[in-house]
């Protein structure tokens, strides 16, 4: 296992007083970086790889500390082009965050993947770790449907592959879930604006990367949708497309729960759940 301490900043809190669910994919990447400019695999980083996938489990809110946060990591399972790489956040000796991140070296010139050497599977095979997996969280295909949010990406969103940073993309599929869902229902707001009583924990979220996002002035566009609703939680399912040709890029997958002022669960309520199921995709059934 590789352990590392990351520092925190002001700037990672959200309106909840905690760092923001995107932010820790930012932790991710950077314990990741520190792990493979720790050897042979540093190569990876300069002549490219690219993130396959996330998933990431939240356990418990993460809150400002001059300590930082604790990670470890391990490489689950290692293919001749995949590295499979499962963490354990940690704050205060709890685990906060388990996550896993599927990578695969790329030639970008030629746009395809590219095998391990010998050396770089030997670096990977040492740090090989035993964690158990996360369970796999599924959505329908939205195929078109669900709310179109448009999405523009900043010059600085960009990394130094030239394309959008895969943590950047967390950040985009936050926005348009914010701005879909508060459309649906504006008590799904943030607690305390437009008279919400009601705040968001964000307890899973897995991304797959289909494609690189370029910079360009005009939007690509989001689509979000309800496919799941339990008795105090929502499963969403966001796709970035490109509206030029249709083009899916990204998929994602996010469990909200539904909690009091006092951050503890509560049921759906009623109301916001006859305004949710109106735009629900469930397999081949079309949302409004």
């Amino acid at each position: 296992m590789f352990s590392t301490t990351l520092p925190l900043r002001w700037s990672d809190m959200d309106a909840q007083g905690h760092v923001n669910n995107g932010v820790i994919v930012d932790y991710l990447q950077e314990a990741r970086v520190r792990f493979l400019r720790g050897g042979v695999a540093s190569s990876l980083l300069d002549s490219g790889v690219i993130v396959v996938s996330h998933q990431v489990e939240y356990r418990r809110s993460i809150d400002y500390d001059d300590e930082g946060i604790h990670v470890e990591l391990g490489v689950a399972s290692l293919g001749a082009a995949k590295i499979e790489i499962a963490y354990e956040l940690s704050q205060g000796g709890q685990v906060a965050v388990r996550a896993r991140t599927v990578l695969c070296p790329f030639d970008f010139d030629e746009q395809r993947p590219v095998r391990l050497t010998a050396e770089q599977r030997a670096f990977f095979d040492a740090h090989r770790t035993d964690a158990d997996p996360l369970r796999e969280l599924e959505a329908p295909s939205l195929e078109a449907r669900g709310t179109a949010i448009d999405t523009f990406v900043r010059w600085s969103d960009l990394d130094s592959y030239g394309h959008v940073n895969n943590a950047m993309v967390f950040d985009y599929v936050q926005q348009a879930r914010v701005t879909a869902t508060t459309q649906w229902d504006p008590s799904m707001a943030r607690a305390g604006s437009k008279g919400s009583q009601y705040m968001w924990l964000v307890a899973r979220q897995d991304v797959d990367y289909v494609a690189q996002i370029d910079h360009r002035v005009t939007p690509f566009v989001i689509r979000v949708a309800p496919v799941s609703l339990g008795t105090s939680s929502i499963v969403l399912a966001s796709e970035i497309t490109d509206p030029v040709n249709g083009a899916v890029l990204v998929r994602a997958r996010t469990i909200l729960v539904c909690a009091d002022l006092n951050m503890k669960k509560v049921e759906l309520p009623a109301r916001m759940r006859e305004r949710l199921e109106p735009h629900l995709v469930v397999s081949d059934e079309p949302a409004q």
